[in-house]
């Protein structure tokens, strides 16, 4: 990677992968890609370039590339789960369109592309427990049938025109930096920011609920690493399961109460992300990650919450 777009790099995953790879690869060859009102702003603005960059607009994605000379696209633009079934229409205009949009700009200038899967690629019919990495995914939420589809078309630019596309399903990512944005998983975000607050925090997923989830500094670990892994040794370029940790509603609690004795919490369960979360997987088998290209993660649940509170709190 000589000269990379990130684009969406002002959302959740992006503002910090845009950080890194700046660290990584020097600020004047990482492009932030944004959109119309949603412009990067402090030391993403100031440490390198910044183009618009709206997935939908080919023409506009086409003319960043050749002006930087980009080699390699990371693809974050999406809606997250719960917007996505509030909006339908526009995920997949952005998910599958932009997707289509991204690849064809990289078939024809030569780059590399990351556009992350999801857990939500899964659904009811998937086996719950340590899912395989390759397994059935019959999702029934467009996010997830967006993330099916994007694997697939993945694959296809892949073995049809060969593209350079890889791609991580991600579990429920958790950070500090930036605020949840409406996706299932984001519950294991808000729960650190009401317990820094001391208010009680209201649980919207049913107690013994387990869900894959990551701590940033990995999730940021495995997009790099992967795009920077030996294509020879890679037998699935696509959707490959990321694993970390795995836990209920419950198990996080117990954890932050640990550190914070007097914080409280209780059950309020939002039907639908509960629907969402009980269609996704309780664990993942990230085996193949971890034979193709070394993938293992640095932070388990107890790790994780330390340093969650403690950077929380400098926030405060």
């Amino acid at each position: 990677m000589k000269n990379i777009l990130v684009i969406g790099s002002t959302g959740q995953i992006g503002s910090e992968l845009t950080r890194e790879l700046r660290i990584r690869y020097g600020g004047d060859h990482v492009i932030a890609g944004y959109i119309p009102g949603a412009e990067p702003k402090g030391d993403l603005l100031e440490g390198g370039p910044s183009a618009v960059a709206d997935v939908t607009n080919a023409a506009a994605i086409t003319e960043v590339v050749k002006k930087y000379q980009v080699d390699t696209i990371y693809n974050l633009a999406a809606l997250l789960s719960v917007v996505a079934e509030s909006k339908p229409q526009l995920a997949w205009k952005i998910g599958i369109d932009g997707l289509w949009n991204i690849l064809e700009v990289a078939r024809e200038y030569g780059c590399a592309v990351f556009t992350p899967s999801s857990i939500g690629s899964f659904g009811p019919e998937t086996p719950h427990v340590q899912t395989p990495q390759d397994t059935v995914q019959r999702p029934r939420t467009i996010y997830g049938v967006s993330k099916v589809t994007t694997e697939l078309l993945s694959d296809y630019y892949h073995h049809k025109y060969g593209v350079d596309t890889r791609s991580v399903r991600f579990p429920g990512i958790i950070s500090y930096v930036t605020p949840p944005g409406g996706g299932t998983t984001d519950y294991a975000v808000d729960i650190f920011y009401y317990a820094v607050r001391g208010e009680k925090f209201v649980c919207p997923i049913k107690e013994g609920t387990l869900m894959d989830m990551m701590y940033m500094p990995d999730a940021l670990h495995a997009a790099i690493q992967l795009m920077e892994a030996d294509p020879h040794r890679l037998i699935h370029h696509n959707g490959f399961n990321v694993a970390a940790m795995s836990f209920a509603p419950e198990t996080i609690y117990a954890e932050i109460k640990k550190l914070c004795p007097d914080f409280e919490m209780e059950y309020r369960v939002d039907p639908l992300k509960q629907a969402i979360a009980d269609s996704w997987p309780d664990s993942m088998d990230d085996s193949a990650a971890r034979r193709e290209w070394d993938w293992k993660p640095q932070y388990d649940i107890t790790s994780m919450t330390r340093d969650m509170l403690e950077h929380l709190k400098m926030k405060k």
